[in-house]
């Protein structure tokens, strides 16, 4: 008789709780003035999940969030997991007809913003109807009508670890919509063990040791901050989230952290390259600089290596899950390209009849691997 297949228990959750027990008092977080350790991340990050399980969320429930970078966006990140709950989180570039469309197709029951959003969701908030009255919850402004207080909760909540969560490496961990280019946004799954997978293979690819100290100045609503967001909590490193992208604080913080790891898109480098106060010993810290999201012409990369050697990676791919990392001793050999698959991935470029082209030819890329999306929520058209 045959057995079932075996589904490990893995939920990304425990990475924060290990850090909290395995190394209490090291600097875990850091965002403007705060300066959180493990253990006391770890405490408001219980808190927050146990008060929405308070609210009544519960495994497999959906969590819309639309806020710019704050500590409160990583808690929540970290509390969903805990709670095997599934986090959406949503860019604030988005206009009302936007959010009232992504809200509504991921499911959310909940939504978590700030005062920003007040105009836009008292006016769809009638056309939400999956969420309850009491299911939206501002981050920054108490005592407003209609609207929970995310730390009257939080302060009310136990900072125990929340109990009686089942989880396996299968359930989704969050979805993450596409930009559209190619049509409507498409909701990405991705399951605890994608982000797991996160974790080990960009902290192996990346050499991040638990006394790295991991910058980043890009929105992490994005599917590209959890390129060294995952890995930073697997090792135990440092993770400073800046509330934005500005290059001359960016440098400054670099070198008074002396942080060790970034990943970027090629603007933020060319505007760091170009900042008045530019210096290699400011920088001199960094061992990793990675390049994502948009191609980099050859003129940034090779200033770049010139001034600061021996750092540039370049990952290309896509957030439903195939990449390549161009690896800091393969960019002499080749920097024009954007590297190879990691261990356990396959890829090919084939024409339209599926075959294999010639070297030098064009041709579309496939691939597979074990960071795969689980599937476009609710599309098994556009999946298959």
């Amino acid at each position: 008789m045959s057995q079932p297949p075996i589904v490990h228990p893995i939920n990304i959750g425990m990475l924060l709780t290990r850090n909290a027990q395995s190394r209490p008092d090291h600097l875990g977080i850091v965002f403007e003035e705060s300066r959180l350790t493990f253990r006391e991340f770890n405490q408001n990050v219980n808190r927050i999940a146990n008060a929405l399980r308070g609210l009544g969320i519960d495994k497999g429930d959906k969590i819309a969030i639309v806020l710019p970078n704050c500590l409160e966006l990583l808690e929540l990140y970290w509390g969903i997991a805990k709670l095997g709950a599934v986090a959406v989180p949503l860019s604030t570039l988005l206009m009302s007809s936007g959010l009232k469309s992504l809200i509504t197709d991921s499911d959310a029951k909940l939504v978590v913003t700030n005062f920003q959003f007040i105009d836009i969701f008292d006016a769809i908030k009638q056309e939400l109807p999956i969420v309850e009255s009491n299911g939206y919850i501002f981050t920054d402004t108490p005592s407003s009508k209609g609207y929970q207080d995310y730390h009257i909760l939080k302060a009310a909540a136990d900072d125990a670890e929340p109990e009686d969560v089942v989880s396996n490496e299968n359930d989704p961990y969050n979805i993450i919509y596409s930009s559209g280019t190619t049509g409507l946004p498409k909701g990405i799954v991705l399951s605890h063990y994608v982000r797991a997978f996160y974790a080990s293979l960009f902290a192996s690819s990346f050499r991040m040791t638990p006394e790295s100290v991991v910058i980043h100045g890009g929105s992490i609503v994005f599917n590209g901050a959890f390129v060294t967001l995952m890995p930073a909590m697997l090792v135990g490193a440092t993770f400073i989230l800046q509330s934005r992208f500005d290059a001359q604080e960016f440098i400054e913080t670099v070198q008074r952290e002396r942080a060790t790891h970034v990943i970027m898109v090629p603007s933020q480098l060319i505007a760091i390259l170009n900042a008045p106060n530019f210096s290699i010993e400011a920088l001199a810290s960094l061992e990793m600089i990675c390049s994502v999201g948009a191609p980099i012409h050859m003129d940034v990369k090779e200033q770049l290596s010139q001034l600061l050697p021996n750092r540039f990676y370049e990952l290309y791919g896509l957030t439903e899950g195939f990449i390549t990392i161009l690896d800091r001793t393969h960019y002499s050999r080749k920097p024009e390209s954007v590297g190879i698959p990691p261990p356990f991935y396959e890829m090919r470029i084939v024409n339209d009849s599926g075959e294999d082209v010639p070297i030098g030819e064009i041709g579309e890329i496939i691939g597979r691997g074990p960071t795969l999306m689980t599937d476009y929520y609710k599309r098994p058209e556009q999946t298959a």
